[in-house]
């Protein structure tokens, strides 16, 4: 059995370890709860860019040419996958579970695949294993607006319009609650009007008509509203796609974080019980010492 010093040791060790997992669960709690009410707020516009835009591409008229993020192309030759991870880690299996997704979806194609990397952990892992990153961004804002995406966006769209990649789909986390968040794969481009690939979109939208009834009146007319619509709603895409991740790698983090100061705490238990166990029976050693050396004092004088 261990000595008492070196126990008294692990437990001041272990309760500082504690005390780390705990501040950075509610670090954790304080950014899910914004990354969460942002994510939310933006389902509706998300929602409704989708309706509006399914309604230009039925309005459009059939002696106009279709417009470059719309035209499917076959067969495909190249697939781009916009990885979004996170920076850092200590957030459990999120990271894992997405690269995870992303490695059998790639080993699925038979063609090559270029990867446009959002975060450092996808980066790393995917350079490491030979993946062909084309684009990295990292360091995002902790809440981040449409802006910072931008440059984003704009890769994904050149990549699509100058044949380098012939499709392009999303790969990130979406948020459905604080204890579950769903590894997603959907496509991004060529846009499909009417497909809703997204769990979380597709639940929300249950009620949104796909098909608008009705006339509105577009000005100048729907074949230039869509040239100016179909890029913004690309960047709209990936901004809510972010966001979802965001929220996601935040509550993975804080449920990760309080598991680790519970078993910490558990650990600092059944290392207080060992003390305990180790300084009776050195008090018990001692006392027979003290005994022995008494009987054997008392022989002496005998």
């Amino acid at each position: 059995m261990a000595n008492v010093r070196e126990i008294k040791r692990r437990i001041r060790s272990v309760r500082n370890i504690a005390q780390v997992t705990r501040a950075m669960q509610m670090v954790a709690a304080s950014k899910m709860r914004r990354a969460q009410e942002q994510v939310l707020a933006t389902r509706p516009y998300s929602a409704k860019a989708w309706e509006v835009l399914t309604h230009l591409v039925e309005q459009r008229g059939s002696d106009q040419g279709e417009h470059g993020l719309l035209i499917r192309r076959d067969p495909i030759t190249t697939t781009g996958v916009v990885l979004i991870t996170s920076d850092k880690g200590l957030c459990g299996a999120y990271n894992g579970n997405i690269i995870r997704a992303t490695l059998q979806f790639m080993q699925d194609l038979d063609h090559p695949v270029r990867l446009i990397s959002v975060g450092r952990r996808g980066r790393d892992f995917m350079i490491r294993h030979g993946g062909n990153v084309v684009a990295e961004f990292s360091d995002l804002p902790p809440q981040p607006s449409l802006l910072d995406i931008t440059p984003i966006a704009r890769t994904a769209i050149d990549d699509f319009l100058s044949g380098d990649c012939d499709e392009v789909y999303l790969a990130y986390t979406d948020f459905i609650n604080t204890l579950t968040q769903n590894p997603t794969i959907r496509r991004l481009l060529p846009i499909m009007p009417g497909q809703v690939e997204s769990s979380v979109m597709r639940e929300y939208m249950a009620d949104t008509p796909v098909h608008v009834e009705g006339g509105f009146i577009y000005e100048p007319d729907p074949h230039t509203i869509l040239d100016a619509v179909l890029p913004r709603f690309t960047e709209l895409q990936i901004y809510q796609a972010i966001l979802e991740a965001l929220a996601s790698e935040h509550s993975a983090r804080m449920v990760a974080m309080r598991n680790a100061t519970d078993s910490a705490n558990e650990l600092i238990g059944d290392l207080t019980l060992t003390y305990y166990r180790a300084r009776q029976e050195a008090i018990t050693k001692e006392m027979l010492d003290i005994a022995g050396g008494a009987e054997a004092l008392v022989g002496v004088g005998a």
